[in-house]
């Protein structure tokens, strides 16, 4: 009896899997570029920049969100819905970076 509980306890977590946990994507800022730019992300997952650089940045999405980087900081944000997130610096536009979001 045991036995049959434990084989059908396993089937169903095979099955049905675990919860997917979310992860910290970082991306670091050297001078002036986003490392990697382009990065795969889940929802739910946060993205961190580590800003390296003796100035001020930004993540800023147009007409979205922004994240204020300044010197020597990290900040992060939490994607909240699949598709593919393009960001820049405001301070300096020729930075860029893309998030690629994918549903759970």
């Amino acid at each position: 009896m045991r036995q049959s509980i434990f084989i059908a306890a396993t089937l169903a977590f095979g099955l049905f899997g675990a919860a997917a946990q979310a992860e910290t994507i970082q991306v670091q800022i050297n001078k002036l570029v986003y490392n990697p730019i382009d990065v795969q992300a889940k929802v739910g997952d946060t993205i961190e920049w580590v800003n390296n650089d003796p100035f001020a940045h930004t993540a800023t999405v147009k007409g979205g969100w922004e994240v204020m980087l300044p010197p020597k900081k990290s900040g992060t944000y939490v994607v909240t819905e699949a598709g593919t997130i393009d960001y820049y610096c405001r301070f300096h536009p020729n930075m860029k970076g893309r998030i690629i979001v994918s549903a759970k």
